[in-house]
This record gives structure tokens, C-alpha cells and sequence, in this order.
């Protein structure tokens, strides 16, 4: 795997912000970096932008401020076109075409072409090369569309809510393809998704968006150690507000995720969040907060109690 230390990022954003109509900013004042060789995931509600951010860095639109970097370059150029791929929400592709001439048209149309592992991809689907596209179903159109992706070797790849209309053993098998990939090539992958379970013990990056903002960045590890799930009574001793992430009350019993690894006064028992509890406890939280690239400093507020509604 490349060496962080030698090799620019993947991914480096200062001030992004990408604008649709005049007062419509699908993000807006995003800093992030996404080191090479990483998983990351990124995550938040709908309409949070993430389809623009992986639209911005697969060079697919331009930002309206800021700069997105990839691999250190600001603009897009046809070496830097080679080193990525990226496979969108709805999956586009030729309808007319069959499968093995998509392949095909992969295979001339990229410098650098694994035709065995392409063919693998769609050989575990069982897809017959001779079907249409157009007459595939929306999990095997993903299937050929990964295949596109991986075929051509990325050192970056870009994945939009790429597992949403695959059955359980089609996600088991891409996902362990994608991790393949990455511990044998090397690979960057940012990956989009809703089913936060998909993430747990794949990713080891994470970027938080909502509200067209980054609220949460950085080495999944350091994130989640520099944050406690607390719970206690209803009447433990109250919380410094500048810590709390999230905090609610369900009966005689207290919850809070609060951003501390020191011990806190009170009858509270701690312990290190999930990436699923970290993740809905800022979903939770306030949307208006300020963003944070590090947990020690973050600034989000405390919701208000009996907020038992998950995001």
C-alpha cells in the first residue's frame, strides 16, 4: 500500500462548495482529506450531497468555489481520467448493447484493461453475454457496472450508493472484491451508502454530510475513540454543553454520545460508540452545528431531551 506520507491524497478539498440555481448550494465550504490507499465512506441523509461530492471528484461537474484535488491535481486531465473510475447512482450505460460488448468497449477504451477480472465480475451474476442491457435488471446493471469500474485498474475509485438494488450474496461477493482490491492494488475507494451496517468493518475513513457541510472527517479509528456513549439516570449530573454530541431521555434512563475520552463526573457508564451509533447520533443532532475534521474539535450542541426519533 502507498505510503501517506510520500503520495499526495486521493481526495483534498478546500472550501468547496458546488451551487445549482442562485441560492441552491448542494455543498458549500467543505475541508476534508482522504489519504491514499483508504476505505472511505461517506454518509448522511438524502439531499445531504453526497452524489455532488463524488460527481465533483470524478471530475463529472466543476465546483462553484473552492478546489477539489485529486491526487494532488486541481483540474481534470486524460491521466488523471485513467487513474479513476466511478460508478454512478443510476448506473448509466448503452441499453443496446450487449454484455460482452460493453466489455468489450471497456477494454478499448482503457489504457490499462484486467478482462479476466471484469469477466469474473459478471460471470457471478450468471449474466448470459448475449442479454441486452436494456433488459437486465437494475442489480445486475450494477454488476456490469462495477465491472466496468474495476476492470480498469483505478487507483481511485468512486462509488455512488453502489450496493442499494443487490440481494445479500451479490453484496457479499462485490464487497469482497472491492476489499481485494484494495489490499492487493492498493486501491482508494470512496463509497457512498445508506445501510450503515454495509460500512461497519469495511471502512476506515469517514466523511459526515449534512446539510451540504462536512460535520465529521477524518481516520474512522481516532473518530471513534475521541467519543463516549454514555448512559446513566435521568438525573445524572448534567453534561458540559460543549461536549455533547447528542442526549436524550427515554424514562429513568439517560443517554448522550459526547466527544471526551477523559471520565465524567456522574453516574455514568461509558463506553466506545459503534459506527452506527456515533453516525445516528449526529444525524440526530443538530444539522446548523459547526463541522469538525477532528473529534477534540467539534462544537455541535446538545439535542433536546425526549428526542427519541432516529434519523
Amino acid at each position: 500500500m502507498n505510503d501517506p506520507t510520500t503520495v499526495a491524497p486521493a481526495l483534498e478539498a478546500a472550501g468547496l462548495g458546488r451551487r445549482y440555481r442562485s441560492d441552491d448550494w448542494a455543498l458549500r465550504g467543505c475541508d476534508f482529506t482522504v489519504p491514499t490507499g483508504r476505505i472511505c465512506g461517506v454518509v448522511g441523509p438524502n439531499g445531504a450531497g453526497k452524489s455532488t461530492l463524488l460527481s465533483l471528484a470524478a471530475r463529472q461537474l466543476s465546483p462553484t468555489e473552492g478546489e477539489l484535488r485529486v491526487f494532488g491535481e486541481p483540474s481534470d486531465t486524460p491521466e488523471e481520467r485513467a487513474r479513476v473510475a466511478y460508478v454512478a447512482q443510476d448506473k448509466p450505460l448503452y441499453p443496446g448493447l450487449t454484455v460482452a460488448e460493453t466489455l468489450r468497449l471497456g477494454r478499448e477504451l482503457n489504457p490499462i484493461w484486467d478482462d479476466d477480472l471484469a469477466h469474473e465480475i459478471v460471470d457471478q451474476g450468471e449474466l448470459r453475454p448475449r442479454a441486452r442491457i436494456g433488459s437486465l435488471s437494475g442489480g445486475q446493471r450494477t454488476r456490469v457496472s462495477l465491472a466496468l469500474a474495476l476492470g480498469k485498474l483505478p487507483e481511485l475509485l468512486l462509488l455512488d450508493e453502489p450496493m442499494a438494488d443487490l440481494d445479500p450474496l451479490a453484496r457479499h461477493q462485490l464487497m469482497g472484491t472491492l476489499m481485494s482490491a484494495a489490499a492487493e492494488r492498493g486501491t482508494t475507494i470512496v463509497v457512498s451508502s445508506h445501510i450503515l451496517p454495509e460500512l461497519e468493518g469495511v471502512i476506515d475513513h469517514l466523511l459526515l454530510v449534512q446539510g451540504g457541510r462536512i460535520r465529521l472527517a477524518g481516520d474512522l479509528e481516532e473518530i471513534l475513540d475521541g467519543h463516549q456513549l454514555l448512559t446513566g439516570p435521568a438525573g445524572s449530573a448534567t453534561l458540559p454543553p460543549e461536549l455533547v454530541v447528542e442526549q436524550r431521555i427515554g424514562g429513568r434512563q439517560a443517554t448522550a454520545l459526547v466527544r471526551t475520552g477523559e471520565p465524567l463526573d456522574g453516574a455514568w457508564e461509558s463506553e466506545r460508540p459503534s459506527l452506527d451509533e456515533l453516525l445516528l447520533g449526529y444525524l440526530r443532532a443538530p444539522a446548523d452545528v459547526a463541522t469538525a475534521t477532528a473529534p477534540a474539535t467539534a462544537t455541535a450542541t446538545a439535542t433536546p431531551a425526549n428526542d427519541e426519533k432516529a434519523a
